[in-house]
């Protein structure tokens, strides 16, 4: 059992969309901690809720049940004003496009200078536009871009742009949600790198959200893989790369290309068929820890297959 102290704890969270009266369980029942410093990877194929983890988290949705704590605090009740500012300021969020979460009629001073002036981080106007300039150094781009409009750059100068906002507050925590799946390949490697560099730089604290496998492996300490709004098992990178023990997780990892094409002829993929669980009123999965810091949802009978023991 890790014995730091979280900056985010998820408690059996659930969100559930409805369509009349039947509930669609976007996320259900789950839970993690993301401790100080460390990049924690939320995986899984398109619809398996991780994007809806993250939005509900940052208290973009309402929670159907469950509990969220940031920095010790409760955050997913109501909060009063100056409870919200608390969070907003400190939890921020970088989207999936950058296109569409960029206002076309501001420019990117006042694009990056919003979240701060809401929670009245600088006490001058001086001082912001200084922060401002700072911030855009700091990915990349330069103060002469400030009076620019979103239009006028490339995709991925626009994500430069979304990093720059998320940081302005000084954030605790940075939710990334699928940061580089809408940009070019090229452009891909270069927003994370620079990820990458500000996380050793400014010592982030991200929930890295994303469908890539390899991308995850090469950023995040810990991963969650997710399937259909659970998740199924939960490692540090090199364990779960090493020994994936749900089904599902091995056929996520065997979809990754391997860069030689005789092998990647020869391999055989592991195809995954929820049908194959089988459970039943006395064999129903929960998550256990089959070694320290690796969790797995399994049934026992699964256990005894997959890892020799209940």
């Amino acid at each position: 059992m890790d014995n730091r102290q979280p900056i985010l704890e998820v408690k059996n969270l659930c969100k559930y969309f409805y369509d009349g009266k039947t509930p669609m369980k976007a996320v259900d029942n789950v839970s993690f901690q993301v401790f100080k410093g460390e990049t924690f990877g939320l995986v899984g194929e398109s619809g398996c809720g991780k994007t809806t983890t993250g939005r509900t988290v940052i208290r973009l949705y309402k929670p159907t049940s469950g509990e969220v704590y940031f920095n010790g605090n409760r955050i997913d009740g109501k909060l009063n004003k100056a409870q919200t500012k608390a969070v907003t300021s400190k939890m921020q969020m970088i989207f999936q496009d950058p296109v569409a979460s960029l206002n076309p009629r501001m420019t990117v001073e006042e694009i990056i200078s919003e979240g701060a002036k809401i929670n009245n981080i600088f006490s001058t106007q001086e001082e912001l536009k200084a922060n401002v300039y700072k911030m855009l150094e700091l990915v990349g781009l330069t103060k002469e871009h400030a009076t620019r409009y979103p239009h006028e750059f490339s995709g991925g100068q626009r994500q430069r742009i979304c990093i720059a906002r998320a940081l302005i507050t000084n954030p605790d925590l940075l939710i990334a949600d699928e940061p580089i799946s809408a940009l070019d390949v090229s452009i891909q490697a270069q927003v994370l790198n620079l990820m990458n560099k500000l996380r050793k730089e400014l010592g982030l604290t991200i929930l890295f959200v994303a469908h890539d496998l390899s991308v995850v492996k090469y950023f995040s300490d810990r991963i969650a893989v997710m399937n259909r709004g659970r998740i199924v098992e939960m490692a540090p990178s090199d364990v779960l790369y090493n020994n994936p023990i749900h089904p599902y997780t091995k056929s996520l990892l065997s979809a990754i290309p391997i860069p030689n094409p005789i092998v990647e002829k020869q391999r055989k993929r592991f195809d995954y068929d929820p049908a194959m669980h089988n459970y039943s009123e006395t064999n129903q999965p929960k998550m256990v820890e089959v070694e320290p810091g690796h969790f797995v949802f399994l049934s026992d009978e699964e256990l005894e297959r997959y890892v020799g023991k209940k």
